[in-house]
């Protein structure tokens, strides 16, 4: 997570949150998939499941509640975006 908030300092960076138990976070997963990654941002993948802990520390760092699927926009070390489907 220190090389996101570091690299923020010079480009966003987007963290999609996916819960690989959830239906309405793989339809997002797919979209995502299939849609061209702008190249001015790097793109991130966190597993819920997978890396629940990791997801909690996401969540407390940026100061966000937690939900999935949720996409994050980092820039210059905080978060200035999040959503989610609720």
């Amino acid at each position: 997570m220190k090389q996101i908030i570091s690299n923020s300092q010079s480009k966003p960076q987007v963290i999609f949150k996916h819960s690989t138990r959830c239906s309405i976070s793989a339809v997002a997963f797919q979209r995502l998939q299939r849609a061209e990654q702008p190249a001015d941002v790097d793109f991130y993948l966190l597993d819920l499941i997978a890396n629940r802990k990791l997801s909690n520390k996401v969540a407390e760092t940026f100061k966000i509640h937690h939900e999935s699927p949720q996409v994050l926009v980092i820039k210059n070390g905080e978060c200035v975006y999040d959503e989610s489907h609720i």
